[in-house]
C-alpha cells in the first residue's frame, strides 16, 4: 500500500505480509545491512519474539537484497515499511511510529538492525510498558546489563559526554543514551506536548529529543538491562562517521538542551477592547 507524504511524516509504501497479530510491535530500521539483519532475525525467531510482539521493518531504501520477501516472511517479519523520501533515522522512526498508531498498536519497541542488541529482552520492554512506563531505555550499563566489544572511543562519549547531557536535560538519570533500543507508550507518542511528527526530525534529534521529552512533561521513564555486543576485529556496524557523525551528534545535544525540538507554544490571543 502506498503511503503520500503527509505533514511530519514521510512518503512510504507498506508490504503487509501477516495482519495485526499482537499488540505491540517492533520497529527495527534499517538501510543496507546485510547479514547483519538477517541474523538479528534470526535470533529473534529463536526466540519466539514474533509470539509477544509483531516486527516490522522500517527500510531506508536498501539494496543489498536484505529486504528480501521470502527472507522476511521466513523470519517471521510482519511488515515491511519502505520509506519514499528524504531524511534518515528521525524520518524511518517517524514513518514506523506513524504506521504503528493508525494499526492500533498499544505500545512501540524499536532496536538497531545491526545485530548488537540482545532483542531476546524485547519481552522486559512490553512488561515495563504494561507497568504503566512510558519511556523504557535499553541500557549495557545497569545491573544486569553487558557492555561487549565496546570500542573505547564508544565508551567514554557516552558516559563522559552523552549520558550526562541527556540526564541534565530530562531531569533524569539516564546511562546508555545513544543506545536506539527503546520501549515508547502511546501515551507519550500522541501527548500534545511531544508532537513526534514534525520534520524538524531527520536524522538522530528524535532519539535524543524522546530521551528527555518522557520526564520533562512528568511521564514515566526507567532503564532495564540488556546486552549490546559489537563484533570483534571487524569493523565497527554503524552509520555513525567518526568526525563529521560525531561532531553532529554534540550539536543535537545542544540543541536539545535548549529545548529547540520542543513543540512552539502559541502565545495566548490578546483582545483588544473596542
Amino acid at each position: 500500500m502506498i503511503y503520500e507524504k503527509r505533514t511530519g511524516v514521510p512518503s512510504f509504501v507498506s508490504f503487509e505480509y501477516r495482519k495485526k497479530l499482537k499488540n505491540y510491535v517492533v520497529l527495527i530500521p534499517i538501510i543496507n545491512e546485510g547479514i547483519r539483519i538477517r541474523q538479528e532475525l534470526i535470533r529473534a525467531k529463536n526466540n519466539n519474539i514474533s509470539e509477544f510482539a509483531d516486527i516490522v521493518i522500517c527500510d531506508g531504501g536498501s539494496t543489498d537484497g536484505s529486504t528480501d520477501e521470502e527472507n522476511l516472511r521466513t523470519l517471521d517479519v510482519n511488515t515491511l515499511l519502505v520509506k519514499k523520501d528524504s531524511g534518515k533515522q528521525g524520518a524511518q522512526l517517524r514513518m514506523g511510529f506513524w504506521w504503528a498508531l493508525e494499526r492500533g498498536y498499544e505500545g512501540i519497541i524499536t532496536i538497531d538492525g545491526n545485530n548488537k542488541d540482545s532483542i531476546e529482552d524485547v519481552p522486559r520492554f512490553i512488561e515495563k510498558l504494561k507497568e504503566g512506563f512510558d519511556f523504557v531505555q535499553g541500557s549495557r550499563f545497569v545491573k544486569g546489563g553487558c557492555a561487549k566489544n565496546t570500542p573505547i572511543a564508544r565508551w567514554l562519549a557516552v558516559r563522559i559526554i552523552h549520558a550526562p547531557i541527556i540526564s541534565l536535560t530530562s531531569h533524569h538519570r539516564f546511562t546508555d543514551t545513544t543506545n536506539a533500543y527503546r520501549g515508547y507508550s502511546v501515551r507519550y507518542l500522541t501527548d500534545n506536548r511531544v508532537q513526534p511528527f514534525r520534520d524538524i526530525f531527520q536524522t538522530y534529534e528524535l532519539l535524543a529529543y524522546m530521551s528527555v521529552r518522557a520526564t520533562q512533561i512528568g511521564l514515566e521513564a526507567c532503564e532495564i538491562p540488556v546486552k549490546r555486543e559489537y563484533p570483534k576485529k571487524e569493523k565497527i556496524p554503524t552509520k555513525i562517521s567518526l568526525f563529521s557523525g560525531n561532531a553532529e551528534l554534540l550539536k543535537i545535544l545542544l540543541k536539545n538542551v535548549r529545548g529547540d525540538y520542543n513543540p512552539v507554544r502559541k502565545s495566548p490571543r490578546i483582545h483588544a477592547r473596542l
